[in-house]
């Protein structure tokens, strides 16, 4: 994979930080600043840009956008898979997964620990 831009340049990355400060009415960086890196992380754990992941958990057919199925199982299975592969106590790494998950959801992917993909 190429080098990553800086995560600030992905429209899926400020559309994720823009949803946290309007849910919580803080900056999303200050109250945890591990947020870029983690995301950052998992890009690289799957070898994809942040755009091209949220890109990947759609279909866009006749001009109309439906999620992918398949694509959002693949995250899932891949956020579980990056989870178990942190660093740190059980809690830190599942910190940083449920990091990755906010990304997808505040994206328009939900995604959700445990959930059943059936």
């Amino acid at each position: 994979m190429a080098t990553l831009r800086p995560m600030l340049e992905y429209d899926t990355v400020r559309t994720w930080l823009d949803g946290l400060r309007q849910h919580w009415g803080t900056d999303p960086l200050e109250d945890d600043p591990t947020r870029l890196e983690v995301l950052e992380m998992f890009c690289a754990f799957v070898d994809k840009e942040p755009d091209a992941v949220i890109r990947e958990c759609f279909i866009h057919k006749e001009g109309e956008r439906r999620m992918s199925l398949k694509g959002r199982r693949f995250y899932y299975d891949k956020i579980a898979e990056f989870q178990d592969s942190l660093e740190g106590e059980p809690r830190e790494r599942v910190r940083g997964g449920n990091n990755i998950r906010s990304f997808f959801i505040h994206n328009g992917v939900f995604m959700q620990s445990g959930m059943q993909l059936g």
